[in-house]
């Protein structure tokens, strides 16, 4: 029986980013996050924008238009951070989600005091190096001073010197055209529509109709200084956004479904057919058979039924700020913002799921003068989110009950079928669960800046109040698996009513998780002299592991060698799990210019970070546990014979609870080492070489105590199992090397091309990319056979970007006049290409675990076939694998397939119109996988399935987006 992946936090290793952020959520999904930085109501360029979570940290540079991007966020909470020179940073949570609105972000001029003792020191200084050089182990990205001192200026202006010592700082300015109306704002609108996006890809090759969609986005804001003659003269500065969208998505599903001759019990195939006589076909076979669609074409033994869906998401959000300058020595700046956000997802079988969303983020800060070059500042933050779901059958109809299927939960909020899961390709049956969870976090901050002498020393703290209220279940219609062990045909199992194993969650509905965290940090900014700048400093961080109001959480109290374990809840003992108070993350960074006056500097730093937010899925476990739930894995046996109609029973075989993690558990840290060179060359030119390494220590491993191969002899029948076990003995490690090649904007173009190699190893228990199996090791008393690829390991990676200006130098029709220059001038045409090698995937045999209802752990063996000498029609041999042998675990490698390649072309072609001196109308295209390039996701490597070896699904093809946007 497949079990669902469980959301674990890896947070030992960067190494492991992308897979940790694929543990935190259901699925791996990422998204776009974007944004503007404006100052009063303006467009600021050249802003360092950092976007961090954990051990993860993404930097962009604000552009011309002030907007940035991060291509690919995984969705969740994320803090970016706003930094530009003269103004008082911004730091906030935000939710990164698919389709978004963009950020606005509005600067906060520093006083005056504050601008000229920092800027009396940053004169022909190199740029430092970040304190830590916490780069994601999959995701590279330019140092944050590389590009903030050769941004296109306000002014319009060029620095091609910034590695100079005579570069100079980029500066701030901007016309208002003798107006004396202090307001400004915007409104836009963003169109697409079905007519020009390119149809969605059709994996089986079949003709499919594509859906008629659009997505519709308006947005309005205005900004400025708050004024009410005779009541508010000198009022705040404020700003306030508002983003609609009204999106209907259009894809195209595919699957495998029983045909006529399936559902009446006759198989054939590359074994002995079977033919299942209709009185033995099961009632509650029949009445799940009948939410199976019939296939809607033939021919193919992989395939045979593809249609269109269309999805929507409606979503409202606002944004508003608010900065006041008391005196001079007091400034009160803070915002609110809010969104909602409501879905719905159709799936192969018509079931629409529905999902609501709200949450608000407001937060306050003080900045105080103490006295001359030392400044104060406290902050609250308060954030919420609440998240409804609801499943098709939900108060609808009772599925499992009407089918006679007895043991699951039957409340009206989880009214449905069982999960099916079929190991020969049948698409499995499946609804979404019933969910209504509510989130909040509130924050108290407090920092200290000190400049003194060649000094910037900043030195604080932080504390945050996490509540997690969730009404959930883990699985509370359960869960049956169809490997064909009975027969040798897995739908044949199915209408005989004898799953190969069961699984269920269900109890404990409410939760009420707690959790405290405290930071303190000490950083020093030291300017020795004009070739050499040092950033120390260090940071604590304790999580406390979370609690639950009412003490209903349980873990297992395990015997040496796992001889017996024994039920133990934390209200019998609030100990479940000893805390990890050691989190020290000492940090320094520098930046040296070794020949003064030369544009060579030399950078690098080391750092160590704590994964502190763990915790969570680790307490989401042990809430759904024997004896406040019931849970279960179990495999069918003579002693413990399972049917549809009765497939939810307690094993006395096997312990009625499924989780247990090392109570001395301990957070994972991860050591990175960096260092950089960056040197000019003619033209224009930029080079950077780059080594990053990375070592993850105490990395998440589950394994499954007891357990043996098929076919072995039970080397201990009395011994407890049917659990999986975490503990935190993994380690990791990463090597990377990039070469970066930058022209500054010169005669309206500048590109930057960025390569990296990196190899990446780990022996964590972080499963394969995109495959839904279980993140358990195969062999539980040899851990170390786990050590591969990384399941995110790219060995190679291009990044470029490209961007031309028509109508700037000579050469590019600066002189053009007429109506010719006025044609030809000022478009802004963009291109950015992604290219990379695929991804590490694992090979599967989906069987179960001797004596547990676990699936999708095990591996097959390797025949030495080649693997990717494939058929037509195929990318991966089959030939290449074959069951293990009985008595022996599979000794094919985990993340020993390597994935599809990755190619991404996008193109953006833009200008701003000036109307009356007082309006600006932008207008944009946008085209996303311009080329309308085919790019798949992942193979099917589960060796027992009919789609094995062909791709999982492909990613969206070619769109095309247009804005019209009028500013004042």
């Amino acid at each position: 029986m497949l079990r669902k992946r469980r959301r674990t936090s890896c947070g030992v290793s960067a190494i492991w980013a992308a897979a940790l952020i694929a543990c935190l959520t259901t699925t791996l999904i990422a998204a776009e996050h974007h944004g503007e930085v404006q100052f009063g109501g303006l467009p600021v360029p050249g802003a360092t924008v950092t976007a961090s979570r954990d051990s993860q940290k993404f930097v962009a540079i604000s552009d011309e238009r002030g907007q940035y991007s991060f291509p690919d966020l995984a969705d969740g909470a994320w803090k970016i951070q706003i930094e530009m020179l003269c103004f008082a940073t911004i730091a906030e949570d935000v939710m990164v989600a698919r389709d978004a609105p963009g950020a606005k972000w509005e600067l906060h001029l520093l006083p005056l005091d504050q601008i000229k003792a920092k800027a009396a020191r940053m004169a022909a200084l190199p740029h430092p190096a970040p304190a830590t050089p916490a780069e994601p182990a999959a995701r590279p990205r330019d140092e944050p001073g590389d590009q903030a001192a050769d941004g296109l200026l306000v002014n319009g202006t060029e620095n091609n010197g910034a590695s100079t010592p005579f570069a100079l700082a980029p500066a701030f300015g901007n016309s208002r055209f003798g107006s004396t109306n202090l307001l400004t704002g915007g409104i836009g609108v963003m169109l697409e529509n079905s007519a020009l996006d390119a149809r969605p890809f059709s994996l089986t090759g079949q003709d499919t109709p594509k859906p008629a969609y659009n997505h519709v986005r308006a947005m309005a804001n205005l900004g400025g200084v708050m004024k009410i003659p005779h009541i508010m003269p000198h009022g705040p500065n404020f700003f306030i956004g508002y983003q609609w969208s009204r999106n209907r998505n259009a894809a195209t599903q595919t699957g495998l479904v029983p045909d006529s001759l399936m559902r009446v019990g006759v198989f054939s195939g590359p074994g002995q057919a079977f033919n299942v006589p209709q009185s033995r076909i099961s009632p509650q076979a029949r009445a799940l058979l009948n939410l199976y669609p019939l296939p809607n074409f033939s021919g193919s033994s992989r395939y045979n039924y593809q249609i269109p869906t269309v999805d929507s998401v409606h979503q409202d959000s606002l944004q508003s700020r608010l900065n006041k300058t008391i005196d001079n020595h007091n400034q009160i700046y803070g915002g609110f913002a809010f969104q909602s956000t409501r879905s719905d997802t159709p799936n192969l079988f018509g079931f629409l799921d529905t999902t609501d969303s709200t949450g608000i983020n407001t937060g306050i800060n003080w900045q105080h003068t103490l006295r001359s070059h030392l400044y104060a500042t406290l902050g609250y933050q308060l954030s919420r989110l609440a998240v409804r779901s609801t499943p098709f059958f939900e108060n609808r109809q009772n599925v499992s009950g009407d089918a006679g299927i007895s043991g699951n939960n039957q409340d009206p909020m989880n009214w449905g079928p069982p999960s099916l899961v079929f190991a020969g390709g049948i698409t499995g049956l499946s609804d979404g669960q019933a969910s209504h969870n509510r989130n909040q976090t509130s924050a108290l901050s407090y920092s200290i800046l000190w400049i003194h002498g060649r000094h910037d020393v900043t030195f604080g703290g932080d504390f945050r109040r996490l509540e997690f209220n969730y009404l959930s279940q883990q699985d509370p219609r359960g869960t049956f698996t169809f490997t064909g062990a009975a027969t040798g045909y897995d739908l044949a199992d199915f209408l005989l009513g004898i799953p190969d194993t069961s699984s269920i969650a269900f109890g404990n509905a409410d939760k009420y998780f707690r959790e405290s965290s405290y930071d303190a940090y000490a950083t020093d900014d030291w300017r020795i002299g004009p070739e050499l700048t040092v950033n120390a400093g260090v940071r604590w961080e304790y999580a406390a592991p979370i609690t639950e109001l009412q003490g209903r959480l349980v873990n297992l109290q395990v015997a040496p060698n796992f001889g017996a374990v024994v039920p133990i809840t934390a209200q019998q003992d609030p100990s479940l799990l000893h805390p990890d108070k050691h989190g020290f993350e000492p940090r320094i960074g520098i930046a040296w210019r070794p020949v003064s006056g030369s544009s060579l500097v030399v950078r690098a730093g080391y750092g160590i970070e704590y994964n502190t937010s763990v915790y969570q899925s680790i307490a989401t476990q042990m809430a759904q546990q024997a004896p406040l739930s019931k849970s279960l894995s179990v495999q069918n046996s003579p002693a413990d014979p399972l049917t549809l109609a009765s497939g939810f029973n307690v094993s006395p075989a096997t312990t009625p609870d499924t989780f247990a993690v090392d109570p001395y558990f301990r957070i994972g840290y991860v050591q990175n080492w960096k260092l950089a060179v960056q040197r000019d060359l003619p033209g224009s030119l930029v080079v950077t070489a780059t080594y990053l390494g990375i070592k993850g220590t105490r990395g998440v491993q589950e394994f499954l105590p007891n357990t043996f191969p098929a076919g072995a002899p039970d080397p201990c029948p009395a011994c407890p199992r049917g659990f999986a076990y975490m503990a935190s003995n993994g380690n990791s490690t990463r090597q990377s090397g990039q070469i970066q090649l930058r022209r500054r904007l010169h005669s309206g173009l500048t590109a930057t091309a960025l390569y990296t190699y990196a190899k990446s190893i780990d022996d964590a228990a972080l499963g394969g990319r995109g495959q839904g199996t279980a993140v358990i090791a195969q062999h539980w008393l040899d851990l170390s056979a786990e050590r591969g690829l990384s399941s995110f390991d790219q060995r190679h990676l291009l990044n470029a970007q490209l961007q031309y200006t028509t109508g700037m130098g000579l050469a590019g029709g600066a002189l053009l006049s007429g109506w010719r220059g006025a044609l030809f001038k000022e478009w802004a045409i963009s291109t950015q290409i992604t290219a990379g090698s695929g991804l590490p995937l694992t090979p599967i045999y989906l069987a179960a675990v001797a004596g547990t209802g676990v699936t999708g752990s095990i591996r097959p063996d390797y025949t030495g076939a080649p693997l990717y000498a494939a058929p037509s029609g195929l990318f991966l041999n089959p030939a290449a694998y074959l069951a293990p042998v009985a008595g022996r675990w599979g000794n094919a490698g985990r993340d020993s397939i390597t994935g599809p390649g990755q190619l991404a072309v996008n193109v953006s072609l833009g200008r701003t119109f000036r109307w009356k001196d007082r309006f600006h109308i932008d207008l944009r295209f946008d085209s996303t996988n311009a080329l309308n390039h085919v790019t798949y996701t992942s193979w099917n490597t589960t060796v027992t399935s009919a789609q094995f070896g062909l791709p999982v699904a492909a990613n969206s093809m070619r769109a095309v987006e247009t804005t019209l946007r009028l500013r004042f």
